[in-house]
């Protein structure tokens, strides 16, 4: 159902990290090729060669390569990708997201990419619940953004309440739907 589809999956610093290499497994077993870009503080909830393996391309979270000194081309992902999905998506990428601030190469690579975009929050109710959160996400969504709302359960904190990120399984339905539903999900946006 994905198959040739180019996704470009953004991870963020969130305990929900972990459901990403769930989620990179189920897109490739769908046919998409997946490319994926991480915050610094993502790696501490889920190392690059898990996601490297499953993903089948080398993940890649800062502007330069430590060994060689080559550039990670954020214009180059972002002419690539034919969506730019972001699971989890923490309260902090989703307020630079907002706000236009590209202090990593995620952002950076949101900032250039010309496929719509796809966010799957991930935090606790009452950051989730913030005003501030709250404007963010009505900011994204009159950019165009499509933002798959949180589940309710039991959070990380050990609180219940909305925060929760989609499980994998219903990201990829949400994925495919949006994909076979709406013609902006069909091709490349062009300036």
């Amino acid at each position: 159902m994905l198959q040739g589809k180019k996704i470009l999956l953004g991870i963020t610093g969130s305990i929900a990290a972990y459901k990403a290499a769930t989620l990179t497994r189920l897109l490739v077993k769908q046919g998409a090729e997946v490319k994926i870009v991480m915050t610094p503080l993502a790696k501490e909830f889920i190392t690059p060669v898990t996601l490297a393996t499953l993903s089948k391309n080398t993940v890649i979270s800062d502007f330069f390569s430590h060994d060689d000194g080559a550039w990670n081309s954020h214009v180059e992902l972002g002419l690539w990708a034919d969506v730019f999905l972001v699971a989890p998506c923490t309260a902090n990428t989703i307020a630079k997201m907002a706000h236009g601030i590209c202090d990593n190469l995620l952002l950076t690579s949101y900032l250039s990419v010309r496929c719509p975009v796809i966010i799957a929050p991930a935090m606790d109710l009452d950051m989730f619940q913030h005003p501030a959160t709250i404007k963010n996400l009505q900011i994204l969504t009159e950019f165009g953004t499509t933002i798959l709302q949180p589940e309710s359960g039991e959070l990380a904190s050990g609180l219940e309440g909305k925060g929760r990120m989609l499980d994998p399984e219903k990201i990829m339905s949400e994925l495919i739907a949006l994909f076979h539903s709406h013609k902006d999900f069909q091709k490349k946006k062009s300036l």
